[in-house]
């Protein structure tokens, strides 16, 4: 019986993987088991990655926040909390990448909501 060899198969996988490993170092992209290994491993850093972006984006809004808050003589933690717990203010709410984007592209709406914080945070102390 003839043995049927599944070449076309096989040559167009590593095709893939090579196409794939284009611009790799070395023997990465020239080499199907390398550049195999060496995919895996870039497909397994790009998936955490995406979940440090997201966690580094938050660190980042929460600095500029903390210094938009500290500008206008408010600690970030305390209005954020009265923000989240006083209905005083409204039903405000907004995440802190809103916050973020109303501080730097809208701050005098920002300093009203900060007027509005430092009011209740007057009333909640006294």
């Amino acid at each position: 019986m003839v043995h049927a060899s599944n070449t076309a198969v096989t040559r167009k996988r590593r095709r893939k993987v090579l196409k794939q490993a284009k611009g790799y170092f070395g023997s990465k992209h020239k080499l199907f088991k390398t550049a195999k290994e060496q995919l895996m491993r870039s497909r397994r850093y790009a998936f955490f990655g995406r979940k440090q972006k997201k966690r580094d984006m938050r660190k980042s809004w929460i600095l500029r926040l903390n210094n938009a808050f500290r500008e206008q003589g408010i600690r970030y933690s305390l209005a954020i909390y009265l923000l989240r717990h006083f209905e005083e203010l409204g039903a405000i709410n907004l995440d802190r990448k809103q916050l973020v984007e109303m501080a730097i592209e809208q701050p005098e709406i920002f300093n009203k909501l900060v007027d509005k914080i430092k009011k209740v945070s007057l009333s909640v102390n006294s």
